[in-house]
């Protein structure tokens, strides 16, 4: 896949770099609690070095493609997100590793990165469906998953070895292609106009 950039007026996803490394390690320091949900943390140094080389070790292989969230306005590094479990035959793929600084959660930056995010993969890579996963437990992330169109698949339970070594029940969402002509997209069009 070539390297491209997803943007509108506020927020600018771009590729995950090696030399992004700078811009997150505040967040992996100073807000550690923001991975409590993830199976791969990248809470402190060492952890922010492995995540960033898993996912670009991943996006080598053609099967994940990781972006940093930028401000616009500010310039500011507010987060990461990635396309990930891509599969070409299956024409599917999935949106996560997501998360903001604090200062960014809940401002609505969520919804203009998934806008971009599923506008994309729907209309350019011609996608069929696109899933969501999230901590069963982690209320937040579902519901803001929902929130965007995301119909609930089930759940896997025991599905994943947290960092603290519980299994935790994963939450399986997705939109289809379909959905997002029909009505998703002019869902979240309105929720932006707002």
């Amino acid at each position: 896949m070539k390297d491209f950039i997803l943007e509108n007026e506020n927020v600018l996803l771009r590729p995950l770099t090696a030399e992004d490394f700078a811009l997150l390690l505040p967040y992996s320091l100073n807000e550690p609690e923001t991975w409590h949900f993830s199976p791969r943390s990248a809470a402190g140094e060492d952890n922010l070095r492995e995540y960033m080389n898993y996912a670009l070790t991943r996006k080598a292989e053609g099967t994940e493609y990781p972006f940093v969230v930028i401000d616009k306005k500010s310039g500011q590094c507010m987060g990461s997100t990635r396309y990930y479990n891509i599969s070409e035959c299956n024409r599917n793929l999935e949106i996560g590793f997501t998360w903001y600084g604090k200062a960014f959660r809940g401002t609505g930056i969520n919804k203009q990165c998934k806008f971009l995010l599923l506008q994309h993969a729907f209309e350019v890579m011609n996608i069929l469906r696109v899933g969501f996963k999230a901590d069963a437990t982690n209320a937040v992330s579902v519901a803001a998953m929902k929130s965007i169109g995301a119909k609930e698949d089930g759940i896997l339970r025991q599905d994943t070895l947290m960092p603290d070594g519980r299994f935790r029940d994963t939450m399986v969402l997705s939109i289809l292609q379909h959905e997002w002509h029909d009505s998703v997209k002019a869902m979240l069009m309105a929720k932006l106009a707002k």
